[in-house]
Formats: structure tokens, C-alpha cells, sequence
């Protein structure tokens, strides 16, 4: 097979999260253990550090990745999922892996699919794990695909265990309460492993400290050791960089009362995940790893470059302004709408597409009721009809017209827009891979 081919029988062979929704999702680790097994147990061979969260962990994972390749670590990134191409999942020093070691890999292990019948997430932690063993990388940045007690990637012992946040998001597979959906997320707490948390929430805090006392794992909370004395737009190059200030809140933790940091990745919301970032590094520093200031600046001002990250408050044009996020659940949303409002605009043209296994009511009655909306349905088999989205968004006040593909409604959207008016293209990770 050729690698379209390759990729065609991966996708229609291996059940898939993208297609199918929650029967893809395998509530235990017996398949991803059997498959590393019949690869060497790849995931054992070299060094770690396990991102999960609800919101914030795909930034997180990349400025990390970032951080690492550019203190000259030889660095392996697994993420998901992917917006344009399948190799974006596996990256090393920022290069995604090559076609032919993605057909190579299922060639030689296709008999062992067939009867293992991995998930296509899980054939995929198995391909990255045997890439970066293979590849003796220095250490990998492992990203959660869902969860983290039963996700895939939690079969690796790593260095650090990093957790965002908390919050509401896949609900039918982790918990309908935010202590339920922690307690998933806090199974990625290995013994004697630290972890960092980003942010300390009241509500389930105590999951994430009894979870760590029982593992004999030291806990730190971010947003208790930093906090933001400064975040604002440089006025030198509007919407290319965020100048961040980190302010020290506790001086037997970090040796310098401030940090000063100019960011590629523009949101709001990614001062939240510095503070975790920061943190993060600070514990990978004291088990070793040589990561000076200058290497981590310049690393924070070009995380895009470094790593191909798109699609987190990524302007798209400028005339008109046209920005696009990946944010796809209540708390995320309310994060683009938190960056919509710094945003000086006339009208607001808001593209909008989802998938059809949420509850959506939450998100939608969050939403400007000012905005011309574009209702579409991403390219998936989960995406929601554009008309039943518009239906939906109706009966809670919101008004636009649907459009046969995301393409059209984005393309009405620039069209429609004058040249003060702000064009927002979300709703799904899956809106904004056709974008990008």
C-alpha cells in the first residue's frame, strides 16, 4: 500500500473516535498493553512527561515540546488529534515522522491488528511509542487522547505527570460531575511520580491531593506558586504575540520574584497554561534536565514554528480579521469569548460547527446573541447537521443561515464581513481543520 492507501485502511479498519463517537473507546488498557507487548513494550525505553486535561493540554504539550527540542533535547511529541495530515501526531524536534515509516509500521504489524483489533487511537500510541524508542529520542511529551485512567497512553511510567484543569467535556465516557471527570483525569498520577496542576480548582482539588498522598507523589498547584502581574497584547505587532509577566507567589519555589515571557500562541488563555508550563519545567530542571532562561524565552516565541501548532486563537487573514480556535466545550468557549471581547470589531460573523454526541445547549446559550451566524457541518461522520444545529441555536436566540460545508460558510462569512467586522470560525477541533 502506498500511504494514502495505508492511511484509507486505517481509518475504515480500526474503529475510530472521529467516526464512530464512544464505541471506539476501549475501557481498558488490554489491547494497547497486548500491542506494545508484540513491539518490545517500545513505551519503556525512553523518557516522559503524560499531559492530560480538559482544556489546555495540547498548548501545553507544545510549548513543552518546544521548551525541550530547544534546549537540545532530541524531542518527541504525540498529540491528538490531527488537523490536516495523520503524522501530525508524531512529531520529533517538531518534524512530523515520514509516510514511509507510517506504511512500513503497518505492513509489518497488520496481522497483529487483525487479531489484536486495536482502536485507531490505539494503533497509533503503539506507532509512536516504537518511533520514539527506535529513534532513541531524549525524552517525549505524551499528550492524553481522553480521560487518563483508561487512555491508551497511560501505560508509560514518565518522569512528570502534568493536569490542566477540570472541566465539562466527554461526559458520557468520564462522568456526568466534575469530581467524577478529575478522578479519570487523576489516573495518570503514577507512584513517586511529581505532578503539576495547573489550575487549583475548590472543587475537586481534593481528588487530585488524596490521589497523590495515596501514590506517594509530591502535587504542586500552579496557580498557587505563579500568577499573571501582566498579560497584554505587544503593541508593536498587534495579534502576533502576547508579552506575559509571571509574578512569584512563593520565593522557596522559584529564585527570580518575576518572569517576563513574549508568546507566539496569543490567547488569553494560555497565560493558565504557562503557569503549568513553568512549573513543569522547573521540576524536569531539578531532575536534571539543563534548560536555561534565554532557551526558554525563545522557545515560548515561537512554539507555531517550532512545533506546526495551529488552531489555538490563530489569526487567519486580517482583512477582514478572521481568527479561528479549537475550544469545543463549555469552559473553552468561554475562553474564545473572553478573547472575542479584547477584540475591537464592528459585527461579529461567527462560523459555527459541532459534533452530533455533545450536549451543545450549554455551549450555544453561552454565544452572542449580536452575531450573524454560519451554521455547518464539519466533514466527519459525527458532525452535527447544519440544520438541526440551527434549530437548536434558534430556540436559545441566535440567528443565521446554514451552508452545505464548512468552506461555504467560511467563505460567506469573509464575504459578508466588512472591513471592521471580525470573522470567527469554532465549535469543533473539526471546523477548524478545514481552515487552517
Amino acid at each position: 500500500m502506498n500511504y494514502q492507501q495505508t492511511i484509507d485502511y486505517l481509518y475504515s479498519q480500526l474503529p475510530l473516535f472521529t467516526r464512530v463517537g464512544a464505541s471506539a473507546y476501549k475501557a481498558n488498557l488490554g489491547n494497547t498493553i497486548e500491542l506494545c507487548k508484540r513491539l518490545g513494550d517500545p513505551q519503556h525505553k525512553f523518557k516522559s512527561v503524560h499531559v492530560a486535561g480538559t482544556n489546555g493540554k495540547g498548548s501545553t504539550s507544545h510549548m513543552l515540546a518546544a521548551i525541550l527540542q530547544t534546549a537540545g533535547y532530541k524531542t518527541g511529541l504525540y498529540t491528538s488529534p490531527h488537523l490536516k495530515d495523520f503524522r501530525e501526531r508524531i512529531r520529533i524536534n517538531g518534524q512530523m515522522i515520514g509516510e514511509a515509516e507510517v506504511i512500513d509500521f503497518v505492513e509489518k504489524h497488520k496481522a497483529d491488528f487483525e487479531d489484536i483489533r486495536p482502536s485507531f487511537f490505539e494503533m497509533t500510541v503503539g506507532l509512536a511509542f516504537d518511533i520514539f524508542a527506535r529513534e532513541k529520542v531524549d525524552i517525549a511529551i505524551i499528550e492524553v487522547g481522553l480521560g487518563g485512567r483508561l487512555d491508551s497512553t497511560n501505560i508509560i511510567t514518565p518522569l512528570l505527570s502534568v493536569i490542566t484543569n477540570i472541566g465539562w467535556d466527554h461526559m458520557n465516557i468520564l462522568g456526568d460531575t466534575l469530581q467524577l471527570i478529575a478522578a479519570e483525569k487523576a489516573g495518570i498520577i503514577k507512584p513517586g511520580v511529581p505532578v503539576v496542576i495547573g489550575e487549583y480548582q475548590p472543587d475537586v482539588a481534593a481528588i487530585f491531593i488524596d490521589k497523590a498522598k495515596k501514590e506517594h507523589s509530591p502535587i504542586s498547584f500552579a496557580s498557587e506558586l505563579l500568577d499573571a502581574a501582566e498579560s497584554h497584547q505587544s503593541a508593536d505587532e498587534p495579534g502576533d504575540f502576547r508579552d506575559v509577566t509571571l509574578k512569584s507567589l512563593d520565593s522557596s519555589v522559584f529564585r527570580l520574584p518575576t518572569f517576563d515571557f513574549r508568546l507566539d500562541l496569543t490567547g488569553t488563555y494560555q497565560v493558565k497554561n504557562l503557569k503549568g508550563v513553568i512549573c513543569a519545567v522547573r521540576e524536569l530542571q531539578l531532575q536534571g534536565f539543563e534548560i536555561g532562561d534565554e532557551q526558554l524565552r525563545s522557545a515560548l516565541s515561537k512554539v507555531r514554528l517550532l512545533t506546526g501548532l495551529h488552531g489555538r486563537w490563530e489569526t487567519l487573514s486580517k482583512h477582514p480579521l478572521t481568527i479561528c480556535d479549537t475550544g469545543h466545550n463549555p469552559e473553552g468557549i468561554s475562553e474564545v469569548l473572553q478573547n472575542i471581547a479584547t477584540v475591537d470589531y464592528k459585527k461579529l460573523h461567527f462560523v459555527l460547527g459541532v459534533v452530533n454526541d455533545k450536549d451543545i445547549s450549554k455551549m450555544l446559550s453561552m454565544l452572542p446573541k449580536h452575531a450573524a451566524y454560519y451554521f455547518c457541518k464539519p466533514d466527519i461522520q459525527r458532525g452535527l447537521e447544519a440544520e438541526s444545529l440551527m434549530q437548536k441555536a434558534e430556540s436559545l436566540g441566535l440567528s443565521g443561515k446554514t451552508y452545505p460545508s464548512v468552506k461555504a460558510a467560511f467563505l460567506a462569512a469573509q464575504q459578508n464581513a466588512g472591513e471592521n467586522d471580525l470573522v470567527f470560525v469554532g465549535g469543533s477541533t473539526f471546523v477548524v481543520a478545514e481552515v487552517v
